[in-house]
């Protein structure tokens, strides 16, 4: 229940956001222009603006909770639902220029009006429509939300969040409409006149309603700064947030592996390990033959989630590997579960490539419908989980470091499991990870874009403008880009800065070309992109840098996301 005004909160910011500019000129003319004749008193304009506050938070929610249920059900389009909206927004705009038709089309929804009077019948049609076309900027909040319903994990507390948040979003578009209709109402001549405006108005919003199919507003997102983004930061990125939203996704229970802490010097209980659930392709064992953990009993065997264009899980996969080679031969196993967090990862070619490249020898549970990823109740990339002989569960370690702790927690397991057994020396892998503060992991695509400092205009070809200065650890684009929702396609003139702090700098890269790397004091690096999308080395160096860094792209080069060293 905490969750819930937060949600509100987070909605109430998003509805202020440049993600929602190229609905407001619809709803600034739809709302405050009713189908039917007539003039609004005070009363009914109150009244419809509920409607219209009633419509789009039904159709929000069933559309983002539903939606791709229904869709996936039936076999139909992704964006079939929003073009719809789309189409009832037009269909209302003739609705304006023809007042038969609006009296028409209005008749089915009078049941479902806020108030009896038929002006406010086509609020609730707009609110319906405008939930479809609805996209506010995704936070943690709408993200986990987005994520239940894709995974058709749809209940109570789910429904009610959405609802919050939904509401919270339209109410600064009811303040703008109300804001509208005042000035109207104000200017008696005007109102007066209303009659005649409708066709201009139907119209316009006709016009409007193809400027948002075609996304050719997307320029005032582009042209504005994000400046709700710290402000969505501090409600809803925080530690409290993310744990109820880890509940809210995986439920919690005592004795789960979710109670465990990582990185504990000691050995815990966190219950039985999960078995591998959904695995797509095994590859390095007998044959490609799966692996089960029931196979495994009285051995000990570490689970190690990974994915291999993760800088992190780059410099964790030696020592792993080292403890296959140094252990295997003392009861020591090692399942790689490849969980993608990028489409290109779900090719099995990929992954057999990078495992030789990498040096991974072990078995490989390609977990590419992350159910395995969900069993573990997982959130890190890497995340190791120690198993010992009876199955259980005995230790967690999220993220780089602490290899001497994981080390010396699976010689003592491995000695409780054969206590006589006579063990190698313990192995020497440098380790690699960062001590000193770098930038956060940073995403070019338009789902997890948390430090960009455009409005990023999804999936459709677009010229940015190269913000300056690049705020501290942000990035900007300029030139031409194709902004997809997990990376970006460089087109003409296509730039990227970058402020950032860190000894290294790595981007996954994909596609064909060359990228040309300008760092803060100068120098240049040509880096030249071919294969399948993995991660390249923009930086390496023995002491920390700071500054921007600028990447000039090729056209047909996709940029996917940064990573610190």
């Amino acid at each position: 229940m905490a969750l819930f005004p937060i949600a509100f909160l987070a909605g109430l910011i998003a509805g202020i956001s440049p993600c929602i500019l190229p609905v407001l000129p619809v709803v600034f003319v739809a709302w405050t222009t009713p189908l039917d004749d007539g003039q609004l008193t005070a009363t009914l304009s109150r009244r419809r603006a509920f409607s219209v506050v009633a419509g789009l938070v039904l159709s929000f929610t069933v559309i983002i909770l539903f939606g791709t249920t229904i869709l996936d059900a039936l076999g139909l389009p992704d964006d079939l639902l929003r073009n719809v909206g789309i189409g009832l927004i037009i269909l209302l705009g003739i609705g304006l220029i023809v007042p038969s038709f609006g009296t028409w089309l209005e008749r089915p929804f009078a049941r479902f009006a806020v108030a009896s009077p038929q002006k406010t019948r086509s609020g609730f049609v707009l609110g319906l429509a405008l939930g479809a076309v609805f996209v506010p900027c995704a936070g943690p909040i709408l993200t986990a939300i987005t994520v239940l319903g894709a995974h058709h994990h749809v209940g109570f507390s789910a429904v009610v969040l959405t609802l919050c948040f939904a509401l919270g979003a339209t109410i600064p578009l009811m303040f703008i409409a109300l804001a509208g209709e005042r000035v109207v109402e104000r200017n008696r001549k005007l109102a007066q006149r209303a009659r005649k405006w409708r066709p201009a108005a139907g119209v316009a919003l006709v016009a409007m309603a193809i400027l948002v199919m075609t996304n050719a507003l997307a320029g005032l997102q582009t042209w504005l700064p994000g400046y709700t983004s710290s402000l969505q930061k501090s409600i809803e990125q925080n530690a409290y947030v993310a744990h109820q939203l880890h509940q809210l996704q995986y439920g919690s229970t005592v004795g789960a592996i979710s109670d465990c802490s990582s990185g504990t010097p000691i050995l815990e209980k966190c219950g039985v390990a999960p078995s591998f659930t959904g695995i797509t392709h095994w590859l390095q064992t007998p044959g490609d033959a799966p692996v089960s953990l029931s196979s495994l009993r009285g051995h000990v065997v570490l689970i190690d989630f990974w994915t291999y264009s993760c800088i992190n899980c780059e410099r964790t996969l030696p020592h792993v590997e080292a403890w296959y080679q140094r252990y295997h031969s003392s009861g020591f196993d090692v399942i790689g579960v490849h969980s993608p967090e990028f489409p290109f990862e779900h090719s099995v070619g990929n992954i057999q490539t990078a495992a030789h490249d990498l040096g991974v020898t072990y078995p490989i549970a390609v977990d590419n419908n992350l159910d395995t990823w969900s069993a573990y109740q997982n959130e890190y990339w890497p995340a190791e989980y120690l198993v010992d002989a009876h199955g259980v569960v005995r230790h967690v370690e999220f993220g780089e470091g602490d290899y001497g702790l994981s080390e010396k927690l699976i010689r003592q397991l491995l000695v409780d499991a054969q206590p006589h057994v006579v063990l190698p020396h313990s192995t020497d892998v440098p380790d690699l990870t960062p001590t000193a503060p770098v930038s956060p992991e940073t995403y070019v695509g338009y789902e997890r874009a948390q430090y960009t400092e455009n409005s990023l205009v999804p999936d459709r070809r677009t010229t940015y403008n190269l913000p300056s200065p690049v705020a501290s650890e942000s990035l900007g684009l300029g030139g031409e880009w194709t902004v997809h929702s997990w990376f970006a396609t460089a087109g003409a003139h296509a730039v990227l800065a970058l402020n950032y702090v860190a000894n290294d700098v790595y981007l996954v890269l994909g596609g064909h070309g060359d990228v040309i790397v300008t760092t803060p004091d100068g120098m240049k690096k040509v880096i030249s992109v071919s294969g399948y999308p993995r991660l390249y080395t923009l930086l390496s160096s023995t002491s920390e840098s700071a500054g921007v860094m600028t990447l000039t792209f090729s056209p047909g080069v996709q940029a996917y996301d940064f990573t610190f060293g």
